[in-house]
């Protein structure tokens, strides 16, 4: 159950936010900078590459490295194929896992490494295999690591994760606000040096920026009635999200805010792209989890009754390619099995930035439904 009254009591939520997530959701902007910088004193602006990499495979743990290779992915484009290394072992803990180049992977490819432990055995093995196979290994993590070593070791490059004081020395969730951007800001500075993505000083000082301005809007000053994440945290609380995107950035988006809320607030989503979204899961809406689902009398006493689950929309979009949008169709799907719906939708701006508004609202989303609902 959600404690509303918790979310217009900055002080309570402070309180009841004992993994610091809205502190590490409010400073994205700021590790963002801090990112930009360590990848400049490690070079990266400096580097003058021969060309453009016939593939970039990406290796980490869990959502953090899916995360980024599917943004990086999405950015890229069909410029080149950015593909996740899908790790191996028995258990999910970093000590089990193992990564495997593929037979093809060689000198002209770039293996990229990024993970807010860094104490995985699995990834020095990747980092040994990729030094013998000739391919270029760039990582991102902690500083003082084995990672860190590794790479050094074998003249890779190592770009130090963009942390703050007050983190822990556990490894942090994958989906905790602040780990994305910490991992994230360093590889497209270098994506951007090799031409895959455009991603230059100035784009990522206005994604900071634009970080910092969704941090004003969704910050727990900020009342429900005024504040989007908070409102969308209201509107999920009984509810099984339904999350529909429509336009380049918002896949990647929308598929981040369903691993943020299994993650950080222990809830279930579903997640699919416009047009295909409507197909997927019209029966999902005409069913059991249907609003008009109940047909029993309406006037029956419910006080002893379980709250019933019940489907909610949440339409995530930007710029729709070609101009053309399926959010009409959507709406009227949604409504016409009695289903409420959520909308959100970026300001005009780059590519990076309209990402990162869409991902930082729907981060402090997650992260108000975690607090309050004792997450």
């Amino acid at each position: 159950m959600l404690d509303d009254s918790l979310l217009d009591d900055p002080e309570a939520l402070a309180r009841a936010d004992r993994r610091e997530l809205l502190r590490g959701a409010a400073e994205a902007g700021a590790r963002v900078r801090t990112a930009v910088r360590h990848a400049t004193e490690a070079g990266i602006p400096d580097l003058k590459p021969d060309g453009r990499p016939r593939a970039v495979l990406i290796a980490g743990p869990g959502l953090a490295a899916t995360g980024v290779a599917e943004l990086l992915g999405t950015l890229a484009g069909a410029s080149c194929p950015v593909t996740r290394l899908t790790p191996t072992g028995v258990a999910p803990a970093g000590g089990a896992l193992r990564w495997e180049l593929p037979g093809w992977a060689g000198p002209v490819d770039l293996v990229l490494i990024a993970t807010p432990d860094g104490a995985e055995p699995g990834l020095e093995l990747l980092v040994e295999q990729a030094y013998r196979r000739g391919s270029s290994v760039v990582a991102v993590a902690p500083t003082g690591t084995p990672i860190a070593e590794a790479v050094e070791g074998t003249h890779g490059m190592f770009v130090p994760m963009a942390t703050a004081p007050y983190e822990p020395n556990s490894p942090l969730a994958a989906s905790a606000p602040g780990v994305l951007w910490a991992l994230l800001t360093p590889l497209l500075a270098l994506l951007d040096r090799t031409g895959l993505v455009s991603a230059p000083p100035e784009a990522l000082q206005k994604v900071a920026d634009r970080l910092d301005r969704v941090a004003e809007r969704c910050g727990p000053a900020i009342a429900t009635y005024g504040n989007p994440a908070k409102t969308l945290a209201a509107d999920l609380a009984e509810a099984l999200p339904v999350i529909w995107t429509e336009g380049t950035s918002a896949g990647p988006a929308g598929r981040r805010f369903t691993a943020a809320l299994a993650e950080l607030a222990g809830r279930p989503a579903l997640a699919a792209e416009l047009p295909e979204a409507l197909a997927a899961h019209s029966v999902l809406l005409s069913g059991a989890l249907a609003a008009a689902a109940d047909p029993d009398d309406f006037f029956r006493d419910r006080v002893e009754e379980q709250q019933v689950l019940h489907a909610r929309v949440v339409l995530l979009r930007d710029r729709p390619a070609g101009g053309l949008t399926a959010a009409p169709a959507a709406r009227e799907l949604a409504l016409s099995h009695d289903t409420a719906i959520s909308e959100l939708e970026p300001e005009e701006g780059g590519d990076l930035e309209t990402l990162a508004e869409l991902i930082a609202v729907t981060d402090f989303a997650a992260v108000y439904l975690a607090i309050a609902s004792g997450a």
